[in-house]
């Protein structure tokens, strides 16, 4: 594969807007499909929401799909048809394995404020897995610094286990400054939850809604321009299609 570094502006991402919900889509969802933006290595599905004070996504269901949860800011609650329930914070790493089928709700906890969250899929390795849950708080790491691992199926001791053995999503909460290297994958992800951050050596700033699809790119530095959060998924491989 040619080595490329395919940086999207936050304005290219397709919306969904109601009422209660603001939602930025980087790859095709919903009614918005376009055959040539159909994910970025094993990642499908990275979603950017925000959900008015009340709002929420009621009880709908997904199958044979590994779901992410990651808040940025306000509180988010779930439950779900195998009886798992609980408020996602900033920093508490959720992931949802859809398997033969589960039914989830997501609704905004509190009546005051709004909900920030982003939502990340990737196909797991087999179908038909009995569906499963797991969160953790990784808000100790985080604040130690450096790029963590939250959620993988690669290993990685410390981060939730998804049932994808080619893929992990990792998060920095970077100071002024600060730089970390993204993995050296075929396919990287790279998304702007907050601030502005610098990518490699290219000098154009990138902000919050920005990403950046690195192919072949090899061991790419991230600087932060204040302070600011990114999430950044690896994969090995490409879904086919």
């Amino acid at each position: 594969m040619l080595s490329t570094i395919d940086i999207r502006p936050a304005s290219d991402r397709y919306p969904t807007t109601s009422e209660w919900l603001d939602s930025r889509h980087s790859f095709s969802f919903g009614p918005h499909q376009e055959p040539s933006n159909n994910g970025h290595g094993l990642l499908i599905v990275s979603n950017d929401d925000r959900v008015a004070p009340g709002g929420g996504f009621g009880i709908h269901g997904h199958r044979d799909m590994e779901i992410v949860t990651w808040v940025l800011s306000g509180r988010l609650k779930h439950e779900d048809s195998t009886g798992n329930q609980g408020v996602l914070y900033p920093g508490l790493a959720q992931r949802m394995s859809a398997g033969s089928g589960i039914q989830h709700s997501e609704m905004n906890a509190s009546k005051t404020e709004p909900v920030h969250f982003m939502q990340m899929w990737v196909p797991p390795d087999t179908a038909g897995l009995t569906p499963g849950y797991e969160q953790r708080d990784m808000n100790g790491l985080l604040a130690a610094g450096g790029l963590v691992a939250v959620a993988s199926g690669k290993g990685h001791p410390d981060a939730i286990i998804i049932h994808q053995r080619d893929a992990a999503m990792h998060v920095a909460r970077l100071t002024n400054g600060e730089t970390v290297t993204v993995p050296d994958a075929p396919f990287v992800h790279v998304f702007v939850a907050h601030g502005t951050i610098e990518l490699g050596d290219d000098p154009r700033p990138l902000t919050q809604g920005d990403a950046a699809r690195l192919t072949d790119a090899g061991r790419v530095t991230i600087t932060s321009d204040g302070a600011s959060e990114v999430t950044v998924w690896e994969s090995d491989k490409e879904v086919q299609r």
